[in-house]
Formats: C-alpha cells, sequence, structure tokens
C-alpha cells in the first residue's frame, strides 16, 4: 500500500527512536543493543545460534565482530579513489537521513562525523575477509564468566537474557581482540554518541521498508553509489524479496506445486549419484594423496547427506504478527520471529532435516557441520530453456559442475576439509597430505591474485580460494561423470558443438551475467566469489580437457602452461 506507506512517513518508528531517545546510562545502552539484535540490526557486534563446529550435535550462542555500516571493513581504509569516494558518499547519505529524521543540516553532519569515527574504530578491529576462512581461528569458546572478563562493561548473563537465551552459560567467539576492543569503546563513548550510532543502526535497517524519501535515498547510496544500479526495481517485486525473507517457505510450497514435477526431481537425484561416484574415483586417483587418507576422504563423501529439491518439513509461520497498518512493522515482526525461530534451537537435539534455503531459491549451499549438500528446486532451472530438451552435455556442465560438483567440493576445500564425516571440526588428514593439499591451494590463490577486475582492483585469491577450488573441482568432477552418459560416448555434435564443448558452454551458461563497475568493486571487497566471467576462465584454464575441446595453444589468452595448471581434485 505505497499511499499509506508515504502517507505514514516515519511514524511507524517513532517508539523505537524514543526508546534510544530515552537512554540515559551504559546499561540503558546495552538493553537497546540487545533488544536491536532481536530485530536483526547488528549494533556493535553480531551474534548468532548454530551448531557448534567441534560439536555438531548442540547449537551453540556465536559472538562475532559487526556493528558496520559500510559493506566491509576494508571500505573505511582503502587508499584507492574508489572507496575513497564511497567514504564520502557515505558520510553525506548519513547526513541526508538524519535531516530526513529531522534533524538540521549542521547538527546532521556532526552526527554522520560520529558514526564514521564509531564505525571506523569497529572496522579496524574487524579481521580481514581472507582472515575470516580459519574455522580454527575464528572458534573461541569460552564461559559466560570469561566473556566477562573479557568486557568487564558488558554483563553478557544480562544481555543474553535480553536477546532471548537466558540459560546459555557458554559462547563461542570469533574474534577476541574485536570484543576487548569494544570494551574500551564502552568506557570512552558518550551516552550522546550512543544514541546517534543507536539511531542510524536503527534508520538504515528500516529505511527500504519506509516512505519513498527514505526508500530513495536508501537506494541511492546502497544500489548507486555501492552497485551502480541507476533504476529502482517496482515495489511489487522489491515485496516479493520481503515475502521471500520472512515467508519464503510458505511461497516456496506454492513454487513447488506450480514448478516443480517429480519426473524433474528424479533426473537431478540421479545426477547427483552420478557426480558422486565420480567424485569417489578420483579421490581413489589423486596421485598426491596417501591411502590412509584416501579411506577417511571416502568416508566423508559417503557421509555427505543429499537433500534436492525441496524440504518435506515446512516452517509454521501461524505465529507470525502480520498485520495491514504498517509495512515497517511487518518486517520489524518478521526479523522478531526468525530471532525466537533460531533461539528455539538452543539446548536441543540439532534437527538435521532442515533446510536454510527456500526451493525457489537459485542458489544451493553445503554445510559442513551437517555435512550436507543441499540443491534447491530453482538451482537446476535453465531460465527460458524446459529442462525436457536440455541434453546431458548442458545439464552436467550447468546443474553438475556449477552446483552439485561445487558445492560437493566444499567438503574438502580449503574449509571444509577441516571437518570430518560427523561435521566437527577436526583433523583427520596425514601430516604429509596435509601439507600436500596446502601447496596446492597456494597455486590457486596464486593464480587468482593475478587477475585485474578493475583499474588496479585485483581478485582477492586468498579469500576466494574456497569458491575457486570449487568451482576447478566442480567441472572436473562432473566432466568425469559426464563423460560416462551415451551422450559423450556418441560424440555426435549439436548446433555445430561436440558434446565436450557443450558441457563446457553449459558450465559457462551458469554464470552468464554482467555486473556493473561499481558492482564489481564492491563485490571484490565482500565476497568470497570470483567474479562471474573469472568463475568460468580461470578454472577453465587448468582444464586439460578445455584445451583439447577448443583447441587452446600456447599464445592464446587462456592459455597455461602445464607446469603451472591447478590439479586438486
Amino acid at each position: 500500500d505505497s499511499t499509506t506507506i508515504d502517507k505514514q512517513g516515519i511514524t511507524p518508528l517513532l517508539a523505537e527512536f524514543k526508546k534510544i531517545d530515552a537512554i540515559q546510562s551504559r546499561n540503558d545502552v546495552l538493553q537497546e543493543i540487545a533488544y536491536l539484535q532481536t530485530i536483526n540490526i547488528s549494533a556493535l557486534f553480531s551474534l548468532a545460534p548454530y551448531q557448534d563446529e567441534k560439536n555438531s550435535e548442540k547449537v551453540a550462542v556465536h559472538l562475532f565482530q559487526g556493528g558496520i555500516g559500510l559493506p566491509d571493513r576494508d571500505f573505511y581504509f582503502d587508499k584507492d579513489s574508489h572507496y575513497e569516494t564511497i567514504r564520502t558518499e557515505y558520510l553525506i547519505h548519513m547526513q541526508k537521513m538524519f535531516v530526513l529524521l529531522g534533524d538540521d543540516s549542521v547538527k546532521a553532519k556532526e552526527e554522520a562525523a560520529v558514526v564514521m569515527r564509531m564505525e571506523t574504530g569497529l572496522a579496524n578491529a574487524s579481521r580481514k575477509l581472507e582472515d575470516l576462512r580459519d574455522p580454527q581461528a575464528n572458534y573461541n569458546k569460552m564461559t559466560v564468566s570469561k566473556m566477562n572478563k573479557l568486557t568487564p562493561s558488558i554483563d553478557w548473563k544480562t544481555m543474553l537474557a535480553n536477546i532471548g537465551a537466558p540459560k546459555t552459560d557458554t559462547v563461542i567467539v570469533g574474534q577476541p581482540e574485536f570484543f576487548k576492543y569494544t570494551e574500551s569503546m564502552m568506557k570512552r563513548t558518550s551516552i550522546a554518541d550512543w544514541k546517534i550510532y543507536l539511531r542510524w543502526n536503527l534508520i538504515r535497517t528500516f529505511a527500504p521498508y519506509l516512505s519513498s524519501d527514505f526508500e530513495k535515498q536508501d537506494f541511492y547510496f546502497n544500489s548507486t553509489i555501492l552497485n551502480g544500479t541507476t533504476k529502482q526495481r517496482p515495489r511489487w517485486k522489491r515485496v516479493l524479496e520481503t515475502q521471500e525473507t520472512y515467508l519464503g517457505d510458505a511461497l516456496g510450497q506454492l513454487y513447488v506445486e506450480k514448478y516443480y514435477s517429480e519426473k524433474t526431481r528424479e533426473r537431478y537425484v540421479k545426477l547427483v549419484d552420478n557426480i558422486f561416484d565420480a567424485y569417489r574415483e578420483r579421490i581413489q586417483n589423486v596421485n598426491w594423496m596417501t591411502d590412509s587418507t584416501k579411506q577417511k576422504a571416502i568416508a566423508k563423501l559417503n557421509a555427505v547427506v543429499k537433500k534436492v529439491g525441496y524440504t518435506t518439513k515446512w516452517k509454521d509461520y501461524s505465529s507470525m504478527d502480520i498485520g495491514r497498518e504498517s509495512y515497517v512493522q511487518n518486517c520489524i515482526n518478521g526479523n522478531i520471529w526468525l530471532t525466537r525461530f533460531y533461539l528455539s534451537k538452543l539446548y536441543k537435539p540439532v534437527d538435521r532435516t532442515e533446510w536454510e534455503m527456500t526451493p525457489q531459491t537459485w542458489n544451493a549451499y553445503y554445510n559442513p557441520s551437517n555435512n550436507e549438500i543441499v540443491l534447491p528446486a530453482a538451482i537446476f532451472i535453465i531460465p527460458g530453456f524446459p529442462d525436457s530438451i536440455a541434453d546431458d552435455a548442458i545439464v552436467y556442465g550447468y546443474a553438475g559442475a556449477s552446483t552439485i560438483g561445487h558445492e560437493i567440493t566444499h567438503g574438502f576445500d580449503d574449509e571444509g576439509s577441516q571437518f570430518d564425516d560427523k561435521g566437527n571440526l577436526r583433523d583427520w588428514w596425514s601430516t604429509k597430505d596435509k601439507e600436500e593439499f596446502k601447496k596446492r591451494c597456494r597455486q590457486i590463490i596464486d593464480q587468482f591474485n593475478q587477475y585485474v577486475v578493475l583499474d588496479s582492483i585485483q581478485v582477492n585469491g586468498e579469500a576466494t580460494q574456497g569458491e575457486n577450488i570449487a568451482d576447478l573441482g566442480g567441472i572436473v568432477i562432473a566432466l568425469e561423470a559426464f563423460k560416462k552418459t551415451d551422450q559423450y560416448k556418441e560424440g555426435k555434435p549439436i548446433g555445430g558443438l561436440t558434446p565436450l564443448q557443450r558441457f563446457f558452454m553449459g558450465y559457462a551458461l551458469s554464470w552468464y551475467g554482467q555486473y556493473r563497475e561499481e558492482a564489481l568493486a564492491t563485490r571484490v571487497k565482500t565476497d568470497v566469489h570470483s567474479p562471474n566471467f573469472l568463475r568460468v576462465n580461470g578454472p577453465f584454464s587448468n582444464v586439460d580437457d578445455f584445451y583439447n575441446a577448443f583447441g587452446i595453444k600456447k599464445g592464446d589468452a587462456m592459455y597455461r602452461p602445464d607446469s603451472l595448471r591447478v590439479r586438486i581434485w
């Protein structure tokens, strides 16, 4: 109801702002931070309940760095002119938002400077994107009483109780040094500055669901400045995305009923099995791993749970409070429901049947704690191309390599390889094999560090290594499986392309897309995936069959000498 949303303006959030304005002490600040956490605002830090990495049978409260408004900590420090411009625009954006909240321009400028100073301090205490990839280094289990000693100004028992986890006596801290910094921040920051910071966190989170003046300013910075998007999607599409966020399973039931046949599901269940078989063979045949480690790797692969298509256990949203009075209030209520849903998992056995993605999501994931591969129905759909006319070459490249093989490989990438078949963070490698594996990972890091995306902006090979390993692994595993099909063996061309060529074209189709330069610059700093074109050209240049398929020779743009081609799985 756009008319009502515009008419209401900031009114639906006034009660929230009054709570912040009423803060008088540091205890009040902490109480408000706890409340904001329950409505999905990660002020000061981030919190999430999920499986204990070293005991996958239990759900634990995880605390980790957060509290910043720019996409990543490096945005506050990178000296490249692109990021300097973003920092300038961020200050202007905050000023305009504070003016929309009713402050005069002079006060708004001062408030923006306060927020920038506080966020820059939090960013400086945060680990870099690549450093967050080490599950051992980001696992620091401690009692709540020990956490209180780390940050004496924060009573974590009260904080966790206010968030909704009163029985919690142990937490897993990702970055202890970050929380050590929050202690000094709590001591030296004035109550007035905390109010400014919390007001900013509230408005930046819910601006997209308010009247058009707030919505347009939010779009200008977060979409136009950060990603180069010049035109906003119509409201009905944005609201559909909101429905997906809060009522995804309800939408998913309709989606499956209308768009996903059992025949299609059977095809991809079989494809998953074929690719698992191919990976099993490849593990047996790798020349750099000893037999004892191979056996453990195969045992882990055999234990992987395969979830294909959609869940059979839909979420029950009947307790979510959704009304016609306020769009933004519905979103707040949706966040409260989600917070309670995830906190309710504490102190209970882990439900390994759950899905963290809806069937209509064009994505997939590997969960190391569950040792599971989750493949939503939509990931198998080739837009505008009926599944019934998709030949195996395309399907094995498009779905088999880029998704199924890719996600399986995540169980054996730089991070996933540190979890055992039960989903626990435990070293199951021999020392020799681990060193050889790291050496091969180093090769793919070095390869991708050399790619320039824009001007002087390069890919972060360390941060993207897991996805690059998975892309390469997915290709060679799915190709191995495809070579056993009748289509490959018959070798008949379609549309002038051999089956082998169609396989590679099918994979490339998965990453067919274009990003604006601004979006690329943002993604390089925030995304553990390489840009789309490098998810094709990067791994392909390591695959011998690609050279054979297209006659690649020395001097061609994608040629890499045999000695430099990365071979892992």
